[in-house]
């Protein structure tokens, strides 16, 4: 059997298992003080993680914003990204300069730095982002804790990094900034995490229905979610050619980065006065399920993954 075989969930499932389980969040959780330190990293491949078509800046800056995503999902403030780079050594070092301005550009947009890290030769471009944050025990934000009857929320639009993948095939280049540019949402999960209205909460990095599915998981719940309300991406509307296409691009496509998390219903106004964000359904029992023209159905566990 192959890592091919069973794909990235099962095999970090199989990890977990054999390291006595830990806990299916955004980030690492340190208890410090009355704190916590968060912790997350993420590895990103020339191969699989970088369309050709994007600027060694764009790259440098995808890396810090994925890791800072994450810090943004545990309602948590960054204190610093860690870089470890393997670099092919007939690289151009104009072109690793510009990597490493895009990951400085980043993370000086959202109010923190790079601490250090490591460099070495490595065959295929690589690099490996940490980042760490802190947040109070009472603020944090966690994927579990949804419960039957809270709001199913998301921040901004949804597709619009998987109508980018179409568009740069296409040779649309100005329709693909929301893949190669990442915004991570650190304002709205900070300032949700500071209403005590969110019940759970996680970033939608790897497509709806994927990002559903774990969030159910890790709460023990289900979803339904309106289609009616889905806040549907400018360049979905751009580039898809039937409504049909466009739902499998908020479902299926990664790279969105927003932030997916339930609010207690009667909480909702708390909430607003935090960011904007649409409610596109409502934690359940158990499945998840899509309600479209008057029909119902389960929608599967599909979405990017890594090896396959």
């Amino acid at each position: 059997m192959k890592f091919s075989d069973i794909g990235e969930r099962s095999l970090i499932s199989r990890i977990t298992e054999m390291l006595g389980g830990l806990e299916h969040d955004d980030c690492a959780v340190i208890g410090i003080d009355g704190d916590y330190l968060v912790v997350t990293t993420d590895m990103l491949h020339r191969e699989t993680d970088f369309p050709a078509q994007a600027t060694p800046w764009q790259i440098g800056w995808m890396c810090a914003a994925v890791n800072l995503s994450d810090i943004a999902a545990m309602g948590a403030e960054p204190l610093g990204v860690l870089i470890a780079s393997g670099i092919p050594p007939e690289t151009d070092v104009g072109f690793i300069d510009e990597i490493f301005r895009g990951i400085r550009d980043c993370v000086e947009a959202y109010g923190t730095e790079v601490l250090g890290g490591d460099t070495d030769a490595h065959r295929e471009l690589t690099i490996c982002g940490t980042a760490l944050g802190r947040v109070s025990r009472g603020r944090i934000l966690r994927r579990r804790g949804a419960r039957p009857g809270d709001l199913l929320c998301t921040t901004g639009s949804l597709g619009g990094a998987g109508a980018g993948l179409k568009a740069l095939n296409l040779g649309r280049i100005d329709l693909a900034r929301r893949l190669l540019e990442p915004r991570p949402r650190l304002r709205e999960g900070i300032a949700l995490a500071g209403t005590g209205a969110v019940t759970a909460m996680m970033d939608n990095s790897d497509g709806l229905a994927l990002s559903l599915h774990d969030l159910a998981e890790a709460g023990g719940t289900g979803f339904v979610i309106e289609y009616e309300r889905i806040p549907i991406a400018d360049e979905v509307k751009a580039i898809a050619e039937s409504d049909d296409e466009a739902l499998e691009m908020v479902l299926r496509a990664g790279g969105d980065f927003e932030l997916l998390f339930t609010i207690r219903e009667e909480r909702i106004d708390d909430a607003r006065e935090a960011c904007e964000f649409s409610v596109i359904g409502r934690a359940v029992k158990n499945g998840i399920w899509l309600v479209r023209d008057g029909s119902r159905m389960q929608i599967p566990r599909i979405g990017y993954e890594h090896g396959s």
